[in-house]
């Protein structure tokens, strides 16, 4: 990414998400910028009028035309202002569309890929923390129109005051303030320059600390169930206390730097102010300008290199925003690695999908340790199969390659005899109904969780919702379908406990009406009876599907047809239970004994 484009490049993404933000937003600068030039135009020639003792009827004209054209312009402007508010609300909302449809679109792997995720965060924390990123460059590109417009203004009346000053004769002092005005100005530029680099830096510094400050924050609140029982908030009030001593010491430090950093260039703008005023105050008491040019040509003459000293600060602003716009687009412009596949996924009506894994083995990314070894297994349709083994035993990882969140890192997954990259994605993703470990509920109604869509099929949702065991809640609910969860957005929502939440989840799954049924461990909540239970009920409601189960109770797994125990991310044996528990020298023995000690003792 060359560097000279990246302003340019992050301008054309951000304005793309809505094309009529900046054109009203030119034309609202530009009313803005007239209004005070107007006015003081207008207020220099009543003086001078009034001065002059002019006819009344010119006096009233002038004052006329200030009020019709204020009206005018304040009118334009309070409608281009709402116009404006009404687009900038409609490019924020566009924007966070096309970020989050970015997220939700990415490959599963790059998701949780932690390069990624710190990517994702730092984007965030430097628009949030400190303002870059897409928002200082837009306040910055707005503030380079905002002076070119007042730049041009004032470039009208400084040539029409170098008109009427050569229309009577060039003093020597006039040359000698203009040239003072424009190397004052060029130093002020050179200074400011200076000190925006210099800030830079400083503020670099500080925004790093800030976001320690802010990720520490994330990790120890005060309101923690954990801080409270283990009573930490004695500790964490002196570390947040002691934190704060540091970000005030260090904040103090960069406003200290900052200050002698631009004490130079505050100096060195007022010279060109100073012959400003001097250069019209001398032409006046000469008579070669009227009075009311005092009003006029001093406020014209000191905008004029103020404006140019503006273009030069936001255009070091874009340079120096440049760094936080580099994460804004590289996240942008992450491609989809993964292969999409291309072949349609056979819509059978007697749902015969087989499956079968040949060597496959799998590391994650950053990581040279295998997650699976190996893997060789078939299953076909209508089975039930159950995986067990000990934590990080790669049950789950078996389970996201199935399901082509993740693509192997050898070997071959095939369906029907296809391999299953060759089918589309979607087509593919629409196999299965799943139920992981971190399922998350929606805070909308309850309909709209089971059904995952905008709408939902009433007799069917509550088929489901009864089938898992949520009759009776449900029966409890005041709207039914209609029954928001969590009380976030709607007082009149309802909070659902771990155990119902995960009885919603297995609803979704069984709404779905998929050829392939998974559940990882999603009963974790639940105590061994319940979750005997709705396995039990679960596999009559399943039919002729194909279920996979993943449980730490092995006593949940009886009914399945065939048991796979994985160990170390090797599958280590395959069979039903009664073939499995008569090898006692087997990991699915080691680990039935290990249980069921507890519940015979």
């Amino acid at each position: 990414m060359r560097k000279e484009n990246i302003t340019v490049r992050a301008l054309k993404r951000y304005g793309g998400f809505n094309k009529k933000y900046f054109p009203l937003r030119f034309f609202r600068i530009l009313f803005e910028c007239f209004s005070p030039y107007f006015n003081l135009w207008m207020s220099a020639e009543i003086v001078t009028a009034l001065y002059e003792k002019q006819e009344k009827r010119v006096i009233f004209l002038l004052i006329t035309i200030t009020l019709f054209g204020n009206l005018f312009v304040h009118t334009m402007g309070a409608l281009l202002g709402h116009l404006v508010n009404l687009e900038f609300k409609r490019l924020c909302d566009k924007e966070a569309a096309a970020f989050n449809q970015k997220t939700v679109s990415l490959d599963y792997s790059k998701l949780e890929d932690p390069k990624i995720r710190v990517l994702r965060r730092k984007i965030k924390e430097n628009a949030f923390v400190n303002g870059y990123g897409v928002n200082c460059m837009r306040t910055s590109v707005e503030g380079i129109l905002r002076s070119v417009i007042s730049l041009a203004f004032a470039g009208v009346l400084f040539a029409e005051m170098l008109t009427r000053i050569a229309s009577a004769e060039f003093e020597w002092l006039t040359w000698i303030l203009l040239a003072l005005m424009v190397v004052f100005t060029a130093l002020a530029i050179l200074a400011k320059n200076a000190v925006q680099e210099k800030e830079a830096g400083v503020f670099k510094r500080l925004n790093d600390w800030m976001l320690k400050e802010n990720q520490l924050g994330q990790g120890h609140s005060l309101n923690g169930m954990d801080a409270r029982v283990y009573k930490q908030q004695p500790i964490l009030t002196r570390l947040e206390m002691k934190m704060n001593r540091e970000h005030l010491a260090l904040f103090s430090w960069a406003r200290w730097r900052t200050w002698l950093h631009i004490t130079p260039h505050i100096l060195l703008s007022k010279i060109p102010e100073i012959c400003a005023y001097t250069i019209v105050c001398f032409y006046c008491v000469r008579n070669i300008f009227p009075i009311g040019s005092v009003i006029k040509y001093v406020g014209y003459l000191y905008q004029f290199p103020m404006e140019i000293l503006s273009i030069f600060y936001f255009r070091a602003e874009l340079r120096n925003n440049e760094q936080f716009l580099v994460p804004y687009l590289e996240y942008l412009n992450l491609p989809n690695d993964m292969y999409q596949g291309t072949l349609a996924v056979e819509k059978r009506s007697d749902k015969k999908y087989d499956v079968e894994f040949r060597n496959v083995s799998f590391k994650y990314a950053g990581s040279d340790k295998y997650a699976l070894k190996n893997v060789n297994m078939t299953f076909k349709v209508g089975e039930r199969l159950a995986v067990v083994g000990m934590n990080g035993s790669g049950k789950t990882t078996f389970i996201k390659l199935m399901c082509r969140l993740y693509d192997p890192t050898e070997g071959e997954i095939y369906m029907n005899d296809f391999n299953i990259r060759k089918y589309d994605y979607r087509q593919y993703l629409d196999l299965f109904s799943v139920v992981f470990q971190d399922f998350s509920l929606l805070a909308l109604p309850l309909g709209n969780n089971v059904s995952s869509s905008e709408t939902w099929d009433a007799e069917r949702a509550e088929r489901c919702l009864r089938g898992v065991g949520l009759g009776e809640r449900y029966d409890a609910m005041p709207k039914g379908l209609e029954t928001p969860i969590t009380k976030h957005f709607d007082d009149e929502g309802v909070n659902v406990s771990g155990g119902e939440a995960q009885k919603i989840a297995l609803a979704r799954a069984l709404y779905r009406d998929a050829p392939f049924i998974i559940l990882d461990e999603p009963t974790a909540a639940l105590d061994p009876i319940a979750e005997a239970e709705i396995y039990s009920k679960f596999d009559e409601i399943v039919g002729d599907k194909t279920a996979i189960y993943i449980s730490h109770r092995l006593s949940s797994c009886r009914f399945c047809d065939k048991i796979a125990v994985f160990d170390k991310g090797e599958l280590v044996q395959l069979g039903s239970h009664e073939e499995l528990l008569a090898d006692q020298n087997g990991k699915y023995y080691e680990l039935w004994t290990a249980q069921a000690q507890y519940y015979t003792k």
